[in-house]
C-alpha cells in the first residue's frame, strides 16, 4: 500500500510554506485546460502525468521493474517503453494495473516531494508563499491527497467521460469504460473535494469558476500567513 504519512507539510521556518493544492478529476475531464488557467493566474503547476513519463525512461528504476514484469516486447527502438502498448495491457487486467501502479507511484511521489521542497525553499528565501498546484488524475488512488492542503476536482458525468475518451483515443465503448472504471469514480472524488469545477459547459464558465477558486486560495494563503 502506498503511503505518505511520514511526510509533513510544515517547516521550521515559522511554520510557513507554499500552499499545496491538488487538482484532480476523472480521465478526460479537462484537468489540463483548468491547470493552464490556474497557471495563467500565477500558480506553479506540477503535472503528475509528465512525472509518470519521466520515471519510466530507460535507466530509471521503474523502467527495469516494468521490463522484468511485462517483457522486452514493450520497448521501442530507442529502448523507451511504448506507453500505448502498455496501456492496452494493463487496462484489460486490473491485477497488472495494480502491479504497474505499485512500481510507478512510489517513484512519482518522490518527484512530487522534491517539487514541494522547492516551494518550501523558495518561501524561506523570499518570505512569500507560492501556490503549487499538483495536477493528477490519481491523487486519491495513489494516496497522496494528504500531501495537499486543498483539493480541487474537475467534474464531468461518467457518460461524458466515455464519449470524450472514445473520441480522443478512438476506443470502443467497452475499452473506454474499462479505462474510466480503472479509476476511482468521479462522483466518489467530489465527496472529498474542497472545490468542484463543473466542466461540461463553455470555457468561459469554467474560467469563471477557476478565477473564483483562485481568489479563495489567495485569501486562504494570506490569512494563514498573518
Amino acid at each position: 500500500m502506498l503511503t505518505t504519512n511520514d511526510y509533513s507539510l510544515t517547516t521550521s521556518y515559522g511554520g510557513i510554506m507554499g500552499l499545496i493544492v491538488g487538482l484532480t478529476g476523472g480521465i478526460v475531464s479537462g484537468k489540463s485546460t483548468v491547470a493552464k488557467m490556474f497557471k495563467d493566474l500565477g500558480a506553479k503547476i506540477v503535472d503528475i502525468d509528465k512525472l509518470g513519463h519521466k520515471v519510466i525512461l530507460p535507466s530509471k528504476p521503474a523502467w527495469d521493474k516494468i521490463i522484468k514484469l511485462f517483457g522486452k516486447d514493450l520497448l521501442k527502438e530507442d529502448l523507451k517503453i511504448d506507453r500505448k502498448k502498455l496501456g492496452k495491457i494493463v487496462f484489460n487486467d486490473q491485477k497488472l494495473l495494480k502491479k504497474l501502479n505499485e512500481i510507478t507511484h512510489p517513484e512519482i511521489i518522490k518527484l512530487i516531494k522534491k517539487e514541494i521542497n522547492l516551494v518550501k525553499n523558495k518561501t524561506c528565501k523570499n518570505g512569500t508563499e507560492e501556490i503549487l498546484i499538483i495536477d493528477g488524475a490519481l491523487i486519491y488512488e495513489a494516496k497522496i491527497d494528504n500531501l495537499m492542503e486543498k483539493i480541487i476536482v474537475v467534474y464531468i458525468k461518467e457518460d461524458e467521460q466515455i464519449r470524450r475518451l472514445q473520441k480522443r483515443d478512438n476506443l470502443s465503448i467497452e475499452e473506454a469504460l474499462k479505462r474510466v472504471k480503472s479509476q476511482m469514480s468521479i462522483d466518489g472524488k467530489i465527496k472529498f473535494a474542497d472545490y468542484i469545477i463543473y466542466n461540461s459547459n463553455s470555457l468561459d464558465k469554467t474560467r469563471k469558476q477557476v478565477e473564483n477558486i483562485w481568489k479563495n486560495l489567495i485569501s486562504h494563503r494570506d490569512s494563514r500567513s498573518q
